[in-house]
């Protein structure tokens, strides 16, 4: 592959990381917002000792569980985004 092209998509895989990881930043503060809600919950839940208090903790375990698998995919993502990039690098440098 031509220096330039491989140059080319390692500035792309270069802000493609950075734009994965402010989303992984935000992703880890609305997780610990959602965990906090969901402890909230659990303690209404066992004080009022009422469907609904159950229900609404429920409820609040199943949004920070999906918070956490959001979190998981950007962990993945971001590391495939890092392989790349250090292929993209490997490339460079045997090319020279």
């Amino acid at each position: 592959m031509g220096k330039k092209i491989l140059q080319s998509r390692l500035v792309d895989t270069s802000h493609q990381l950075k734009r994965l990881q402010v989303d992984y930043q935000v992703a880890e503060e609305q997780l610990s917002f959602l965990n906090h809600e969901a402890e909230d919950a659990r303690i209404r839940s066992l004080v009022s000792e009422t469907p609904i208090a159950d229900k609404e903790y429920r409820e609040a375990q199943k949004h920070a569980e999906s918070m956490r698998r959001h979190l998981r995919e950007l962990e993945i993502e971001i590391l495939k985004i890092e392989n790349l990039q250090n292929k993209l690098l490997d490339q460079i440098s045997t090319d020279r």
